[in-house]
C-alpha cells in the first residue's frame, strides 16, 4: 500500500513537471469576439521582414493559445490577416493575455501580463490618434481653399498642425528617456508621420537608446541594426558638418601654387588621379618632425598604388625647411613660400599644425587630421 501511494506521489510529481512551461518559454492567450472557428496566426517581426512562428485555430467559443520560445524581448505580430495584425513586444516566461473583436482587432484591444506589448499598445495609440488629428487638419486645408480669408485660415491651421506634430515629438523622445532599457523604444525610434519623416530626427536620443539597448540586448537584431544605423548617422552628420564647412571656408578641395625647393611651382590639382595627403607642417614644430617618419613609412608602402602627399611648409626660415626635409628623408612633393604659405592656411582653415585632407581621386576631401594609427588605418582600408 505505502509503494502505490509513493508511485502515485512520485507518478504527481512527474505531471506537474510535465506540466510546467520549459525554460525561455512564453504563452499567449486570449479571446476574440466574431472570429471564432478562423485561423489566427504568430509571427516573428524581423529587421526588414516576417518570420511565420505558429497558426492555431480559434475555437468556438472564440479562444486561442500559443506557446513559443525566446530568450531575449522580441516583436511578433499577431494577425488574424495582412491587415488584421497587433504588434506584440513578448519577453520569456511571460503569459500574455489579449482580448479583443475581429472588427476592430488592430485599435481597439486589451492586454494583461507583458509590459513590452503595453509600451507597444501606447506608442501605437499614440501615433494614431495623431494621424488622424493630423489628418483632420490636412482635409480643412482643401475645405478652406477657395475661402477669401484662406491665407489667413492656412497660417492658422499650419501653426495647429506643427503643434500637434511637435506634441508628438516631445511625447516620443520623452517615452524613451524613460524607458531607455526597453525594447520599445526600438519602436519608438523607427515611427513616422508618413514614409518619408521619422517622428524622432533628434540624434542624442538615437545615441542614448542604441548605447543603453546594446549593453542590455547585444545579441538582438533590432538592436543590431539599430546600432549601426545610429553610427552611420553620427557618420553622416560628421561628414555633412565638414562638407558645409567646406563650403562656408573654400571649394572641395582648393587649388594651391607654391614653389617646391627647386623654386618651381607645384599645383596641387597637378596630382588628381592619386589620393593625396594635403599635410600642413612646419621644420621648427616638434609634432610634425615627430609625425614624419610615419609619413616615410606610409608613403614608401603605398605610393606605388597611387598615394602621394603634398606637404604644405609654414615656415619662413628656407634653411631650416630644406634641412628638415634633408634629415628626415621627405622624398614627396613638398612646397612653402617660405612667408607661412598663408594663403594656403586660410584656404583650410589650418588651425594647428601638423594638420591634413586626405583628398580622392578626384581631389574631393574624404578624411582630415590623420595621425598615427589612424592615417596607416585609413590606407589601408583604401589599397589592400
Amino acid at each position: 500500500m505505502r509503494r502505490n501511494k509513493g508511485l502515485l506521489v512520485l507518478l504527481a510529481l512527474l505531471s506537474l513537471l510535465w506540466g510546467c512551461k520549459k525554460p525561455n518559454q512564453f504563452v499567449i492567450k486570449g479571446k476574440i469576439t466574431h472570429a471564432e472557428q478562423k485561423m489566427i496566426y504568430l509571427d516573428e517581426l524581423l529587421v526588414t521582414s516576417t518570420k511565420p512562428v505558429d497558426s492555431v485555430k480559434i475555437d468556438k467559443k472564440g479562444k486561442f493559445k500559443f506557446k513559443h520560445t525566446t530568450s531575449i524581448p522580441t516583436f511578433y505580430l499577431l494577425k488574424l490577416s495582412d491587415s488584421k495584425f497587433i504588434t506584440l513586444l513578448v519577453d520569456s516566461a511571460e503569459t500574455v493575455s489579449i482580448t479583443a473583436d475581429a472588427v476592430d482587432f488592430s485599435t481597439d484591444y486589451s492586454i494583461e501580463g507583458s509590459e513590452g506589448s503595453l509600451l507597444v499598445q501606447e506608442l501605437n495609440n499614440k501615433l494614431n490618434r495623431t494621424k488622424q488629428q493630423l489628418d483632420s487638419i490636412s482635409s480643412l486645408f482643401d475645405f478652406y481653399q477657395d475661402s477669401p480669408d484662406y491665407t489667413q485660415i492656412k497660417a492658422q491651421l499650419t501653426e495647429s498642425y506643427n503643434r500637434i506634430m511637435q506634441k508628438q515629438i516631445d511625447f516620443s523622445t520623452d517615452f524613451i528617456q524613460k524607458h531607455p532599457f526597453s525594447m520599445a523604444s526600438v519602436l519608438a525610434l523607427y515611427q513616422k508621420f508618413d514614409d518619408n519623416n521619422y517622428i524622432i530626427r533628434d540624434l542624442q536620443s538615437l545615441k542614448v537608446a542604441a548605447s543603453a539597448l546594446k549593453s542590455f540586448y547585444p545579441q538582438s537584431e533590432h538592436v543590431k541594426a539599430l546600432y549601426a544605423n545610429t553610427l552611420k548617422l553620427m557618420k553622416d552628420e560628421s561628414t555633412a558638418k565638414f562638407k558645409k564647412f567646406l563650403e562656408e571656408k573654400a571649394e572641395n578641395s582648393p587649388d594651391i601654387v607654391l614653389p617646391a625647393p627647386n623654386g618651381k611651382e607645384i599645383k596641387l590639382s597637378s596630382l588628381r588621379g592619386k589620393y593625396v595627403l594635403v599635410h600642413f607642417w612646419s621644420a621648427t614644430d616638434r609634432g610634425s618632425r615627430i609625425l614624419n617618419p610615419l609619413l616615410v613609412e606610409v608613403y614608401s608602402k603605398y605610393h606605388r598604388k597611387g598615394f602621394e602627399i603634398y606637404q604644405v611648409s609654414v615656415d619662413k626660415n628656407r634653411y631650416e625647411w630644406l634641412d628638415a626635409i634633408d634629415k628626415d628623408r621627405l622624398s614627396w612633393t613638398n612646397v612653402g613660400d617660405m612667408e607661412g604659405s598663408r594663403n594656403a592656411v586660410i584656404a583650410y582653415n589650418i588651425k594647428e599644425i601638423p594638420f591634413n585632407y586626405l583628398l580622392d581621386r578626384e581631389g574631393s576631401v574624404i578624411a582630415k587630421n590623420l595621425k598615427g594609427p589612424s592615417l596607416s588605418t585609413t590606407l589601408s582600408k583604401i589599397f589592400n
